[in-house]
């Protein structure tokens, strides 16, 4: 019997998650397929009595369900609860499970670029926020701090993880070895021409790190090139986050070099 899997998230618009996994599917000749399934807020709860009626075998949740998603499961991982959000379900053992790959596809980037610089500043206060703290707990970053325009949502992830506020005003005042944009500015559509530093500003020698995606290369990431940093596309962090869903779901590895590459004609 088919296995399937599939993507919630509302507004889902378009998503690489589909390509990705049916290449793996594919490839692998694993008998199993990938859709996706804009949900609404008001129709998770009939969603995930749908997941569990017909054995759905492995969801990726994204906004806005990441948060809401987790009452309606019976395990979460450390990671799941340490980043207080989900967005792989997984079974195990007959309980329907939450875990959170967002970690290691943000980790898994960094690192591969060698010596990681000593401090870092989080752009946004979202999900991907929490999964960026996270992932630099894991990887020994001492001094991060985040920021955000809202500034309460920046202290509530600096106590949860032990890491310094800063004023969305004051952001581009300190020199911070390592910016990662969880913000959606510079995203494709209405915010591509956003981006959420000035061009002038970047510290010398700082890595820069968009986790937007679609375009490849963001205002964002252009501007910084072009003031000698070394960048990090938003495609890296997709590819591993999806990679670790794979490998959860199915205990088989995607080649990721193929992965990319079919990523990457997808982009255009």
């Amino acid at each position: 019997m088919t296995n399937i899997h599939g993507i919630i998230g509302w507004p889902l618009g378009h998503t690489l998650s589909p390509a990705l996994h049916n290449f793996g599917f594919r490839s692998l000749g694993i008998d199993a397929t990938y859709e996706a399934w804009p949900t609404r807020p008001a129709d998770l709860g009939a969603f995930m009595h749908r997941v569990r009626e017909e054995g759905i075998r492995g969801v990726s949740v994204t906004i806005p369900h990441k948060r809401a998603v987790m009452e309606h499961l019976d395990e979460l991982t450390y990671r799941a609860k340490s980043v207080g959000a989900v967005n792989t379900l997984f079974w195990e053992d007959g309980r329907l499970c939450g875990e959170n790959t967002d970690i290691s596809g943000l980790a898994e980037p960094l690192r591969k670029i060698g010596s990681l610089p000593e401090s870092a500043l989080i752009l946004g206060a979202g999900g991907a926020a929490r999964a960026a703290a996270a992932a630099l707990r894991e990887l020994g970053v001492s001094d991060v701090a985040v920021t955000n325009r809202t500034r309460s949502r920046a202290d509530v992830i600096a106590h949860d993880f032990a890491v310094r506020a800063v004023d969305w005003e004051a952001r581009m005042d300190a020199a911070p070895g390592l910016i990662i944009n969880t913000t959606p500015l510079g995203m494709s559509g209405e915010m591509v021409d956003a981006t959420p530093w000035e061009a002038d500003r970047f510290p010398e020698g700082t890595v820069v790190y968009d986790i937007v995606y679609n375009p490849l290369r963001t205002k964002l990431l252009n501007e910084a090139e072009e003031a000698g940093c070394r960048i990090v596309e938003g495609l890296e962090m997709f590819l591993h986050q999806g990679l670790a869903q794979f490998r959860l779901w199915t205990g088989r590895d995607l080649d990721e070099a193929a992965a990319r590459e079919l990523l990457l004609a997808e982009l255009g």
